[in-house]
């Protein structure tokens, strides 16, 4: 059964300050398209990135990318193949291998081949911040059709605009301890090898915000 345990700030901050370095020098080397800001978002934000014990997946980051292109003068493919191409230039100095694009993410990853071990990686997402036209807060993401090889911004959907909400309440009122505790225990007990760590910690949230605030 496997087993997983939380990676200490520690082992993860020199290697998080390795990613800013590249995210840096990416962003020097899109400028003459176009300039872009990013996040740490997902585990790596809230001092919750795991590991398999003893397993060959390593761990990863979540960041985010906001281009600025307010004329709209890149399409979601152009954006994503100028990003693809600088972190497949500049990713080679910190041992990264050449970025894979899947349906909403680019992901980079340094590997130990010769023991057939992913060590850590990254998943990169292009968002767009906007209102909407009844004033709300919306967020949307390049998504890439790897069948039709086809790219389009897609809304995100309901459940990411509601688990955002929940986090907000559940650390207003000092529960967040409780959701590190549940979130482990969860993806322990997890016998599903398809299900992700998100779907785990949205689970995670909703029982501990129905548990306080329902």
């Amino acid at each position: 059964m496997k087993h997983f345990e939380y990676v200490t700030k520690k082992e993860y901050g020199p290697v998080k300050e390795e990613l800013i370095n590249l995210i840096r020098m990416v962003q020097d080397d899109v400028r003459e398209h176009f300039t872009f800001r990013y996040d740490f978002i997902g585990s790596a934000s809230r001092n919750m990135i795991t590991r398999e014990v003893g397993g060959n997946v390593g761990y990863d980051f979540d960041v985010n990318i906001r281009v600025n292109d307010p004329d709209n003068k890149y399409t979601a493919k152009k954006i994503r193949n100028i990003l693809k191409t600088a972190f497949d230039k500049h990713g080679k100095l910190f041992s990264y291998d050449n970025a894979e694009d899947s349906k909403r993410v680019l992901t980079i990853k340094v590997k130990d081949k010769k023991n057939s071990k992913i060590l850590h990686g990254c998943d990169f997402a292009v968002v767009n911040d906007y209102i909407d036209d009844n004033g709300y807060e919306c967020q949307e993401y390049i998504h890439f059709n790897k069948s039709q090889n086809t790219y389009e911004w897609q809304e995100q959907p309901d459940g990411y605009y509601l688990l955002n909400e929940r986090v907000d309440d559940i650390k207003e009122y000092g529960y967040w301890q409780e959701v590190r505790d549940l979130y482990i225990e969860k993806k322990n007990r997890n016998q599903d090898n398809n299900k992700k760590s998100r779907s785990i910690f949205a689970e995670t949230v909703k029982e501990i915000h129905d548990k306080h605030f329902e």
